[in-house]
């Protein structure tokens, strides 16, 4: 992607009032996120309300994209769009991703086996030992841990991924250059060298209490599954165990003493109907983790191509039969046969039988849980 077309990208996203939902309409209208950001004041005014389009204007007069942009590249931090490879596939899949992500470190292929463990900042010694062997378990069979790089679980699952020898992504409530808490700033580090920090917000911005529930979505939004190892009765996991059944995602909480404050939002949850973490073990098996580093190394000598990428748009959430299938994305049935068939020994599909098939990006979750 161009340079000018990126600086597009990251001015629109800057936009307060510009979201996911009126980033799609803005790109649809204007046919580019070049045209749309170069768009003449009275077609912005005509078409956005009031307050978004003095926003619009006045980011745009008072803000030079370019200096931004040279200010980050020399400072390590890179974009990604909705149209970058490296922008995670399970995120992009969601109606609510954020058009742009602030990135220090690097998304490799196989991060796309991810598992979200997260929970409560007064972490217990109980907490401790089981966001510990669940890490360590995930790290040691190829799959990266996503967390929010607070105190507490978050720290503990980021630092034994990497001890373990693994992959680790930390989601920020701030700029990716702004570390909070600054005690993880070591940490901190450690991620950008063996994973990544990844923020919707631009750098240098500071740390809000409003930020941090947004970025959950982004958590449980690259991640196949979600632990939630302690939990307050208003703790901000529950924020990200609400997004992550919203979004289809397989929620495991850690059972806890009953009369334990940090146990009491997992207690909980099980109750609403998240799966009872009773071993380690069972988000691998969750995850069909036997067989990852089959798919793992079929995807990396298989790359996703333009088929793949139809296949899986058409397919969305709902199983189909090959011959629907085939007439939705115009192929041959041969030709989409033999696409599945790959993309099945890469873990992007399974076969249900019948000749139909469905996407496993969006594991089903069959319950919902109401946000705090």
């Amino acid at each position: 992607m161009e340079q000018e077309e990126k600086l597009a990208w990251v001015g629109l996203s800057m936009v307060k009032g510009i979201g996911p939902a009126r980033f799609r309409a803005l790109l649809k209208h204007f046919g580019s996120v070049v045209a749309a950001w170069s768009a003449p004041a009275s077609t912005l005014e005509a078409l956005l309300p009031p307050k978004v389009a003095h926003a619009f204007l006045q980011l745009r007069s008072q803000t030079n994209l370019a200096a931004l942009w040279e200010n980050w590249r020399k400072r390590g931090i890179a974009v990604l769009t909705w149209e970058d490879e490296a922008y995670p596939r399970r995120l992009k899949m969601l109606d609510h991703a954020p058009p742009v992500l602030y990135m220090r470190g690097e998304i490799m292929p196989e991060d796309d086996w991810a598992v979200a463990v997260v929970g409560t900042r007064k972490i217990t010694a109980y907490g401790r030992k089981v966001a510990s062997d669940v890490a360590k378990l995930l790290a040691e069979s190829g799959v990266t841990v996503v967390s929010g790089l607070a105190r507490g679980v978050d720290g503990v699952a980021h630092r034994t991924a990497i001890q373990a020898g693994g992959r680790t992504i930390a989601v920020l409530g701030s700029g990716v250059d702004v570390i909070y808490p600054p005690e993880h700033r070591k940490l901190a580090a450690e991620i950008i060298t063996n994973g990544a920090l990844l923020s919707e917000y631009p750098p240098g911005t500071r740390p809000d209490a409003a930020n941090f529930p947004p970025r959950n979505r982004i958590i449980s939004g690259i991640s196949a599954a979600v632990v939630i190892v302690e939990a307050g009765e208003k703790s901000g996991a529950l924020i990200t165990a609400s997004f992550a059944a919203e979004q289809g995602r397989d929620v495991f909480a850690v059972p806890g003493n009953i009369y334990a404050a940090q146990s009491r939002g997992t207690n909980w949850l099980i109750q609403q109907g998240a799966r009872p973490l009773t071993s380690p073990t069972d988000v691998l098996e969750a995850l069909d983790a036997a067989l990852l580093p089959q798919k793992q190394e079929a995807r990396r000598t298989l790359p996703a191509n333009q088929t793949e990428k139809l296949l899986l748009a058409a397919l969305g959430d709902k199983p189909m039969h090959v011959d629907d299938l085939s007439a939705a994305v115009g192929l041959p049935v041969s030709e989409t046969t033999a696409a599945l068939t790959l993309m099945e020994l890469k873990g992007m599909v399974q076969s249900l039988g019948g000749m139909r098939y469905a996407a496993v990006s969006e594991p089903s979750a069959d319950y919902t849980v109401s946000k705090q």
